[in-house]
């Protein structure tokens, strides 16, 4: 399933990515990459979730494949869709995205594909979610502002769940 969402998105970025313009989402392709690499590191001997592999591919394989394959990909189709003008289509487009990657989670968990611990759990995710996607949205516009709210994010998530655990 890993790999097949992970083929899924070159596909999608083929047929939907702005690559004429893939320069100008670059930085946030590469701050979701730091993002997915920065969350192993923080809780690499207590994960929030853990993918179960697929086929060729074990545990670190599976997050390099998303952090550094998938999700940039899917940075640079979001961002390259993202509504010009229209405060509430741009509350759609991040819902339409919120709704892709819920549904996908969801489908990875009844496959078995993925597991939570440690107080996390599917309603955590599609919360972060709803955090995540506009957050990309204000990297891409101001990417100070949103390095520095991602500073307090962090730090807010990582005591909450040490709390919780």
């Amino acid at each position: 399933m890993h790999l097949f969402l992970a083929v899924l998105s070159i596909f999608a970025t083929w047929k939907w990515g702005d690559w004429k313009h893939w320069k100008q989402y670059q930085p946030t392709m590469l701050y979701i990459t730091a993002g997915g690499m920065l969350y192993e590191f923080i809780t690499h001997d207590r994960n929030l979730w853990l993918f179960h592999p697929d086929l060729v591919c074990n545990q670190k394989m599976t997050v390099i494949l998303y952090a550094v394959l998938t999700m940039p990909l899917n940075v640079l189709i979001f961002l390259s869709t993202l509504p010009r003008r229209g405060r509430w289509r741009t509350v759609l487009h991040v819902l339409y995205w919120v709704a892709i990657y819920s549904c996908s989670e969801w489908l990875l968990q009844y496959l078995g594909k993925i597991e939570y611990s440690h107080g996390w759990s599917f309603w955590h995710s599609v919360l972060f979610d709803l955090m995540m996607f506009p957050m990309l949205i204000l990297h891409h516009k101001k990417p100070l502002a949103a390095y520095l709210l991602s500073v307090f994010i962090t730090i807010g998530l990582t005591l909450w769940y040490e709390a919780q655990t």
